[in-house]
């Protein structure tokens, strides 16, 4: 079974503002976050969706509640809203809510990197976790395989969904990293890995069900 996922960055939130780094912890959406969650509404306004999911974080579920009103507003059946931890963004520990160029600083410093892009250019983007985790004094941040492994049970969740068929249309609202750590996975050579996906961009996916997760997933546009 083939699904066509269209990937949401939830609208900006008041630490997307400030620069502070924001994976399970939670910050409502600013102004322009609900403007972004109706950019992204109108975008997709066509679309008859047989599925929703998002994760468990307000961010999230006001950016997908606000983009199923305008979906159902032209027309369409408005499906279940399903929020699951599995969706979250990445788990990033002590450093949760503490200023982006510091905590990456900290990972990065002690294997002669200053900034985000800095690990990934030296080490790839699995370092970015896997130091990150070993700078935290607490070791609560995800590791790779950790962030990996919930993720994966994320589309678990949507392929194990029996009203779904083949060829349907599924909402997803997503993370920034996440949708990056996707696009590093699953994307080719020309795609433009060098910022995290805009606030209320629209990545769209096709998702093969039968496949092993490593093969399952292709990008068909990114950071729309």
């Amino acid at each position: 079974m083939i699904l066509h996922l269209h990937l949401v960055r939830h609208g900006q939130t008041f630490f997307n503002r400030y620069n502070r780094l924001q994976g399970w912890s939670n910050s409502p959406l600013t102004d322009a976050g609900l403007a972004d969650a109706a950019k992204a509404g109108a975008k997709l306004a066509g679309i008859d969706f047989a599925a929703a999911y998002c994760s468990d974080t307000t961010r999230a579920q006001m950016t997908a509640e606000r983009i199923l009103d305008i979906n159902e507003a032209a027309g369409h059946a408005r499906p279940r809203l399903v929020a699951d931890m599995h969706f979250r963004e990445q788990c990033y520990g002590y450093w949760e809510g503490l200023d982006m160029s510091m905590a990456w600083f900290a990972a990065g410093a002690p294997h002669g990197c200053r900034t985000y892009n800095e690990i990934v250019a030296k080490a790839g983007l699995a370092a970015t976790r896997d130091w990150l985790k070993d700078a935290d004094p607490f070791h609560d941040a995800e590791s790779d395989a950790e962030y990996w492994q919930r993720v994966e049970g994320a589309f678990a969740i949507i392929a194990a969904n029996p009203g779904l068929h083949d060829g349907d249309d599924v909402l997803q609202i997503s993370h920034g990293n996440t949708l990056l750590s996707l696009a590093h996975r699953f994307g080719g050579p020309e795609l433009d890995l060098g910022e995290r996906p805009a606030n209320g961009s629209v990545t769209v996916l096709d998702f093969d069900t039968a496949k092993p997760f490593d093969q399952a997933l292709s990008i068909v546009s990114y950071n729309r």
